[in-house]
């Protein structure tokens, strides 16, 4: 196995990059002052990201997963979070034995 630096230097940039944004974007935030749609919209961020991962796997793993989160989707709008939680984990694992 070798080391090319070309590579070696790509990843060390991308790394770089990738926690100076994050840490910007932490002492960015809390000099922001929010409101109205602009607040809206930042505080859907976390849920957009959670449904950015979620979805791929939920989608791509089989049917009794993709059921599942269907499941879990509609149990969060009227749910708490740990009983979503239930439900998500109890309906994935009821979906395979029937399935599987």
């Amino acid at each position: 196995m070798s080391f090319d630096p070309h590579t070696v230097a790509a990843i060390l940039t991308m790394a770089l990059v990738t926690y100076v944004t994050r840490i910007a974007g932490i002492f960015l935030a809390g000099r922001l002052a929010l409101a109205g749609r602009t607040k809206v919209a930042f505080d859907a961020i976390p849920a957009a990201v959670l449904v950015s991962v979620i979805a791929p796997v939920a989608l791509a793993t089989g049917p009794a997963e993709t059921i599942a989160a269907g499941i879990t989707a509609v149990s969060a709008t009227r749910m708490p979070l740990l009983v979503t939680i239930a439900v998500g984990v109890v309906s994935v694992v009821l979906l395979r034995m029937a399935m599987g």
